[in-house]
């Protein structure tokens, strides 16, 4: 699968650890930057810039990376049918899949280090949406709400 990743400034200290980890895992990454801490890079610019590649169809999903992860999740999940959320353990990594089909992981490199990363976003890849009618009705609920209230 292709993932979509993005760093903000703060993110970029997990940039290498979270890139080898999807390559390890057997996906393609589409890496939209940055690679450098300078200059300093807004977060709901690379929320932005991950959810419409997802949108566009050339990622199926995607991990974001800035300071706390909260900030990423919040930006990522105003764009329509990006489900984003802040995940730093793993059973939130594969149960956002497979109850929410959560398509955007969002991690905070201030508070995870690179190997607890990787195995969120191992884990995170690896997980698929359950589909049972109970999650597709949650999910028939935020889609409505998107349309209404967005």
């Amino acid at each position: 699968m292709q993932v979509a990743v993005a760093f903000d400034h703060r993110g970029v200290k997990l940039r290498d650890r979270v890139l080898e980890e999807i390559v390890r895992s057997g996906h393609e990454p589409v890496d939209l930057g940055t690679d450098k801490p300078e200059p300093m890079i807004d977060y709901p610019d690379k929320a932005r810039e991950v959810g419409e590649t997802i949108q566009g169809g050339d990622a199926e999903r995607g991990v974001l990376v800035c300071g706390s992860g909260v900030g990423a999740s919040v930006a990522a999940s105003k764009l329509t049918g990006i489900r984003g959320a802040t995940c730093h353990d793993t059973y939130s990594a594969h149960q956002g899949v497979e109850h929410d089909d959560m398509n955007v992981l969002c991690i905070g490199s201030e508070v995870v280090g690179p190997e607890l990363a990787a195995e969120l976003v191992r884990t995170f890849l690896a997980a698929k949406f359950d589909g049972a009618e109970r999650y597709m009705r949650r999910l028939e609920k935020i889609e409505e709400l998107e349309r209404t209230h967005g």
